[in-house]
């Protein structure tokens, strides 16, 4: 009797686990029996996830789907098919890897492929954006393909070479990767896998962008698993494509985002922020400095503070602790950063309108479209922040630089750190000029 009961738990924990997606949920269980009526013969969107019960990314993926589910009830229907228990769906589809997600719109025997995150933000947006277009094609305005294309905010592939793209062996891994300083995003793909070869185009176009944008301090490499089968099995790789996200002194951890190459790009620049220093606020000294930060950067940030007579040294300390603050807050726009003197480069004050509000005063200059915008606020945290939010979102007025260039750069001596003194003037020695006597000359 005891060895009965014992096997019932072990059979009911066995089925437990099995059960990814039970009837309390608002997922719906999808068998060969219920798939044709409940999906194919069905007027709503659908998003159908393929799944296998022991497939790490899926477990994963469940309480997000759950929660999509949840709140897409009554609009958007999400449903859910075991792999592993009914094999003949998984042929059926095309499926090659788990989890994969199908839309089953307009044309439901052609559904799209899922590209969006696996998030359940990402999922409901995917979703929507998704039953929008279907809307749309509907009402014949054009809103899908003739499958009932899926967009979900989907960005137009970018072509480009895979030039970027480091190919990763057992021999190079652990010098290229582990060795480096570098943050590294590693896909672990297999040649024949339908989603490595959607997602191909997009990493291919992200390492160009992240490598561009990140001056190499963000490497994106991919490894074929099934040649380096030792690299896979290092890192558990189960299903593909795997990505893994590397950083020195630290364990790997697997990427979540979404698959296109806005979303790479998106993570790649927050991994370089969370690990870049601040940018450097430089003192402008003459034309190179000017010419190196503006030039390199999208927009180069420049400050004019108070005479050092005006403020000293612990007041011109705490305007550039401000843009210290600003600029790492900021860093991941990987904008430059300059700052001078009131009066030291008169004609660079002129050509950026700086003088009229007083100082400190600030303008953001695009070197390459030759405009500016200037800080009409206060030079404080809150007010450099407003203005530099402003500039990252593309709003803000705009003037052309005057002259139509940067003007020539005054070259001048570093400021030394301390107060500012006043010219000593030179004494005169009076002591043998007889007052008496320049009287009478005077009258």
């Amino acid at each position: 009797m005891a060895r009965i009961l014992l096997g019932a738990v072990i059979c009911s924990l066995f089925v437990a686990a099995q059960c990814v997606y039970s009837p309390s949920d608002d997922v719906v269980t999808l068998t060969p029996s219920n798939f044709q009526k409940e999906v194919l013969q069905s007027d709503s969107l659908w998003l159908v996830e393929f799944y296998a019960p022991w497939c790490g990314h899926c477990q994963r993926l469940t309480p997000e789907w759950k929660k999509a589910a949840t709140a897409l009830k009554g609009i958007v229907k999400l449903g859910a098919v075991d792999c592993d228990e009914h094999k003949s769906m998984g042929g059926q589809f095309g499926i090659r890897g788990y989890p994969t997600i199908k839309v089953f719109g307009a044309n439901k025997n052609k559904p799209e492929e899922y590209q969006g995150g696996r998030t359940s933000d990402s999922i409901v947006d995917s979703a929507l954006a998704a039953l929008r277009s279907l809307v749309k094609q509907r009402l014949g305005g054009g809103g899908g393909s003739g499958g009932g294309s899926y967009e979900s905010g989907k960005q137009q592939r970018s072509g480009g070479s895979k030039k970027d793209v480091i190919e990763l062996t057992d021999d190079n891994f652990d010098r290229q990767v582990l060795g480096s300083d570098e943050v590294w995003l590693v896909e672990f793909f297999a040649p024949w896998c339908g989603h490595c070869k959607n997602l191909e185009p997009e990493w291919a176009a992200a390492a160009s962008e992240v490598a561009e944008q990140t001056k190499g301090r963000v490497k994106l490499g991919a490894v074929d698993a099934t040649v380096h089968q030792g690299l896979a099995s290092r890192y558990g790789i189960r299903g593909f494509p795997t990505i893994k996200i590397f950083q020195k002194g630290e364990e790997p951890v697997d990427y979540e985002g979404g698959r296109t190459k806005a979303d790479i790009v998106a993570r790649a620049l927050d991994l370089f922020s969370e690990n870049a220093p601040p940018p450097e606020i430089l003192e402008i000294l003459n034309d190179d400095v000017v010419k190196k930060t503006c030039d390199e950067h999208q927009l180069c940030i420049v400050a004019v503070l108070p005479h050092i007579l005006d403020t000293g040294a612990s007041g011109r300390n705490a305007y550039l602790e401000v843009m210290l603050k600003m600029a790492d807050k900021y860093k991941k726009k990987m904008w430059g950063w300059l700052w001078t003197e009131a009066g030291a480069q008169l004609d660079l004050e002129t050509s950026l309108g700086i003088g009229g509000f007083g100082y400190p005063a600030m303008a953001a200059v695009n070197a390459r479209k030759m405009k500016f915008a200037l800080l009409k606020g206060s030079f404080s945290e809150q007010g450099i922040n407003e203005f530099l939010r402003e500039l990252s979102f593309g709003r803000g007025s705009t003037s052309p630089v005057g002259g139509g260039a940067i003007p020539k750069i005054n070259t001048v001596e570093a400021w030394d750190g301390k107060d500012g003194e006043l010219p000593v003037e030179d004494d005169i020695d009076l002591s043998d000029v007889e007052l008496d006597d320049i009287g009478k000359e005077e009258l």
